[in-house]
């Protein structure tokens, strides 16, 4: 009776919560190959232009993500000053992103990251077919692929 009652658990929670054991999993050089495209992809700007590191993040942008993955709020000028630290929080962000758009878009990788580049550069998921938003999708995913084609260095 106890093996039964508990293959009834199983089944339920598997056949209630199937997303769960389907969960797309992010993978760290996935993440690494979206940072490093964003960070390629960047208009090349000052930050007294309004836009800070390597990756032109928006000012009142950084103190949410800073909050958000570090637990702390960092000035944009700490953000700039702290490549590591920048990149750590890019990185925490696009963990997010990517996991998020790898269960609406599960089983096409590509869309994915088009999805991503899409956000990073309007906050939205979509809309960003024609003009600078799709050149700034096409070059975001091409050097995308370039990093994941790169092979992995050995431990």
């Amino acid at each position: 009776m106890r093996v039964l009652a508990s293959g009834m658990i199983i089944t339920l929670v598997s056949s209630t919560f199937p997303a769960l054991a389907q969960q797309p999993k992010v993978s760290d050089s996935q993440v690494a190959a979206m940072v490093e495209a964003l960070r390629q992809s960047a208009p090349k700007s000052s930050p007294n232009k309004g836009y800070y590191s390597d990756w032109q993040v928006k000012p009142q942008t950084i103190k949410l993500w800073t909050q958000y993955c570090l637990k702390k709020e960092l000035t944009p000028m700490q953000f700039q000053n702290d490549p590591a630290t920048a990149r750590q929080v890019v990185s925490c962000i696009i963990n997010r992103e990517l996991s998020k758009q790898f269960r609406a878009i599960p089983n096409n990788e590509t869309a994915a990251v088009g999805s991503v580049a899409c956000w990073w550069m309007t906050g939205n998921y979509t809309g960003c077919s024609s003009g600078f938003t799709a050149d700034f999708v096409k070059n975001v995913t091409k050097l995308y692929q370039q990093q994941r084609s790169k092979p992995k260095p050995q431990p």
